[in-house]
Order: C-alpha cells, then sequence, then structure tokens
C-alpha cells in the first residue's frame, strides 16, 4: 500500500500543462515518467504471469501439436508404404489376371460354341417334325379335298341324270327300262 502512495505523489507532484482538450505530456513521445513506471511495472507483473501460468500449457500444446504432425507424418508413410506393397503385388498380379482372362474367355467361348450347337441340332430336330406334320396335314387334307370332290360330282351328277332321264324319257320308255333292270336283277340271283 505505501508503494502505491508513493507512486501517486509523485505523479502528483509533476505539473502536466493542460490544453484545454486533455492533458498533454512535456515530451511529444514519451509519456509523463509516472505513467511510464506503472506501465512498464505492470506489463512486467502480466507478463512474468503469463510466463508462469501459461508459458507450460502453451509449452505442452505446441509439444502435443508437433507429436500429433510427426505421428500423422509416420502414418503417412507407412500408408504410402502400404500401397506401394500393394501396388508392386498388383503389378505382379497382372500376369496372372491377363492368362485369366484368357482362360476365362476360351471357356466362354466354348461354352458358346456348344449352346449353338445345341440349340442347331433342337432347332433341326424341331423343323424335321413340323415338316413331317405338314406333310401328314396335306396328304390327309387332299384326301379330304378328294372325297369332298367327288361327293360333289356325284351329287352334281346324279342331279343331272335324274334331269337328263326325266326329260328325254317318257313314261313308257321309263317302264320299259325299270322292268328290265328288275328281270336282270331277278336273273341273276
Amino acid at each position: 500500500m505505501s508503494l502505491i502512495a508513493a507512486v501517486n505523489a509523485f505523479i502528483a507532484a509533476e505539473s502536466v500543462p493542460n490544453d484545454g482538450v486533455g492533458s498533454t505530456s512535456l515530451h511529444p513521445i514519451l509519456p509523463p515518467t509516472g505513467e511510464m513506471i506503472i506501465g512498464s511495472l505492470a506489463s512486467i507483473i502480466v507478463f512474468s504471469a503469463l510466463f508462469k501460468f501459461a508459458g507450460p500449457t502453451i509449452k505442452k500444446s505446441f509439444s502435443d501439436r508437433t507429436a500429433r504432425i510427426q505421428k500423422e507424418l509416420d502414418d503417412s508413410a507407412a500408408a504410402a508404404a502400404a500401397a506401394e506393397a500393394e501396388a508392386v503385388r498388383i503389378r505382379s498380379a497382372k500376369g496372372d489376371i491377363d492368362a485369366e482372362r484368357s482362360r476365362l474367355y476360351a471357356d466362354a467361348d466354348a461354352q458358346a460354341e456348344a449352346l449353338l450347337a445345341d440349340g442347331r441340332e433342337r432347332l433341326g430336330a424341331e423343323m424335321a417334325d413340323i415338316e413331317a406334320r405338314a406333310e401328314a396335314e396335306l396328304v390327309s387334307a387332299a384326301g379330304r379335298s378328294g372325297d369332298e370332290l367327288r361327293a360333289e360330282i356325284a351329287r352334281y351328277s346324279s342331279s343331272a341324270i335324274d334331269s337328263v332321264v326325266n326329260g328325254t324319257l317318257d313314261d313308257a320308255a321309263q317302264q320299259d327300262l325299270i322292268e328290265g333292270f328288275i328281270a336282270r336283277v331277278g336273273a341273276s340271283s
């Protein structure tokens, strides 16, 4: 407390001119001596407290940051080495991939050829069966149409014969024909 009183007395003892706007210093660049002493002491106290209390925390945060960055660098180097090893393994397996691809293509071609041959064989058998059925249907249709044609001819001829016989024969000639037919049938039995 006595130190603060002494400093206040020193500041009050100094005569500071007043220009009506505010206090001004005797020197155009430096502040009054009392303010310089108090400001210097306050700065020394603040910087000492920062160094004592915040310094270890700041130092620890910087060392933690350095360790974290080093760990990230180590991890990235390990990942790069693993990627390089994987790339070497893939490059060495590439020859196997080409051989496997060729084998798979050959196998697929063989399967496709077998499938095509089987399909052609089945299509040939189906076509032969269809052709045989078509032939049978044609023969059957020809027989049916021949029978139908014969029936139509018989019907028209019977109709035509009746018309001709009725138109050309008189009743007496028709009676003679019928009796002659009966006599021939009777003689043959």
